[in-house]
């Protein structure tokens, strides 16, 4: 599948990996895809502030990924969920929700910290599922377009139609499926 995609979204799949690494994280996520297609400013002609995209990005990985819906459903039975997170970080440290699962150490990771070395860069990072369903859901909306190749459009609309943190903080700054699909002249 990975043929078919244009070399803009070749450099998205990449730098989503980027992100990944960047983050500590194990797994690459339908957010780094996201943080990536920011990145290659390909939400730039649909007015999207990077920055402020990210940092909402960052504020739901403070929450531990719950959505806004979950926050809501909390809030009506009287937990004030940032209140609860307020004390979590006060006690443990701020972003601790946010931080990276720790890896199982190996013989070749110990020998590694030993001689002050890192994880190598090129280490395999997989995807998550959701992160798969993405890439699979743009070769289904670039094929309903009747398009031949995958473009970063069809990545960003695939973001969009998957619920999740990703489709949720794009919409809280006005890209919708129909907006992205528009495109600039909607926005």
């Amino acid at each position: 599948m990975f043929e078919r995609f244009t070399q803009d979204a070749r450099d998205t799949v990449v730098g989503a990996v980027a992100e990944a690494r960047k983050a500590g994280s194990t797994n690459v996520t339908e957010e780094h895809l996201l943080l990536a297609l920011l990145d290659r400013g390909a939400l730039d002609p649909l007015g999207v502030d990077r920055a402020a995209v990210a940092a909402d990005l960052a504020a739901a990985r403070r929450r531990g990924g719950m959505s806004r819906a979950d926050e809501e459903a909390l809030a009506g039975l009287g937990i004030d969920l940032s209140a609860i997170l307020s004390r979590v970080e006060e006690v443990h440290g701020e972003g601790v929700l946010a931080a990276a699962t720790p890896r199982r150490r190996t013989l070749g990771s110990s020998l590694r910290s030993a001689l002050g070395r890192t994880e190598p860069v090129g280490r395999h990072v997989p995807f998550t599922q959701g992160a798969k369903k993405v890439l699979e859901q743009s070769l289904r909306i670039a094929l309903g377009r009747h398009e031949r190749h995958i473009a970063t459009l069809h990545l960003l609309l695939a973001l969009l139609s998957r619920p999740g943190t990703a489709a949720e903080v794009l919409a809280d700054h006005g890209v919708t499926y129909a907006v992205a699909e528009a495109g600039p002249a909607a926005a």
